[in-house]
This record gives C-alpha cells, structure tokens and sequence, in this order.
C-alpha cells in the first residue's frame, strides 16, 4: 500500500472516502484511532492508503476533484 494523503482534517478525510469508494477504488484510513492514545486532541494526522496498482487512479481521480493539493508527493 502507498500513502497518498496525510491530514488530520476530518472532513477532508470524509471527501476522499466518498470519492474513491464511489469509484470503486479500496482504501484504508492508517492511525484512525490514534485519538485515543493522543488524548482526542486530533493533532495527529491520518494517513490514506491505497494499493500501489490503485494509486494512479486514486490520485488522478483527487486531481480532478480539486484535491491536488492534499496529495502526497510519490
């Protein structure tokens, strides 16, 4: 699996799930429950991965939803 976006914004986090389970792509969210060693502060952030095969398609289908920004560099 290859990390393609970290941020500890949760709404953003929500976007990205609808996008890439509505086209089908699987994902898993990494240190989702990090807020209850961290204290629920919500400073660290989660991580989204996709398989490595995936990845182009994830990351071309953020791209055109106007989330290129939130994308990790490869």
């Amino acid at each position: 699996m290859i990390e393609i976006v970290r941020t500890n914004d949760l709404v953003m986090i929500s976007v990205i799930e609808s996008l890439l389970t509505q086209e089908g792509v699987p994902y898993f969210v990494a240190d989702q429950h990090m807020s209850a060693v961290e204290g629920s502060l919500g400073f660290l952030p989660r991580r989204i991965m996709v398989d490595t095969e995936q990845s182009n398609r994830a990351r071309r289908l953020l791209q055109e939803a106007g989330l290129a920004a939130e994308l990790r560099h490869e």
